[in-house]
């Protein structure tokens, strides 16, 4: 027995969702939040550097774990002048003579 086409449209949907490694699911919560729910998954689904700071400032606050040492480096390691060359050194003055 053949597939009818709204199933197979829907199997191709779910398909392409893999390909990308995405997932449908469903949750349950307040009808308050459906919006707030809804903008954290689209943001989560888009990837990037906003998603993984939303994603560990989510886990962070359900797990109640302080937050991992090491943020800061990580954030300068990812910086985009890494490997630019950039000259960041200062002249050394030993300052002024001051009368006191």
């Amino acid at each position: 027995m053949s597939k009818s086409p709204q199933r197979r449209a829907i199997d191709n949907y779910r398909n392409r969702l893999t390909e990308r490694g995405m997932a449908r699911f469903e949750v349950i919560g307040r009808d308050d939040d459906r919006e707030l729910i809804r903008s954290v998954a689209k943001r989560l689904a888009e990837g990037g550097a906003d998603a993984d700071r939303l994603r560990a400032a989510v886990n962070q606050s359900i797990s109640g774990e302080p937050p991992k040492k090491g943020g800061i480096l990580k954030a300068l390691l990812a910086s985009p002048l890494i490997g630019s060359e950039l000259d960041l050194t200062r002249p050394r003055e030993e300052g002024r003579k001051v009368d006191l």
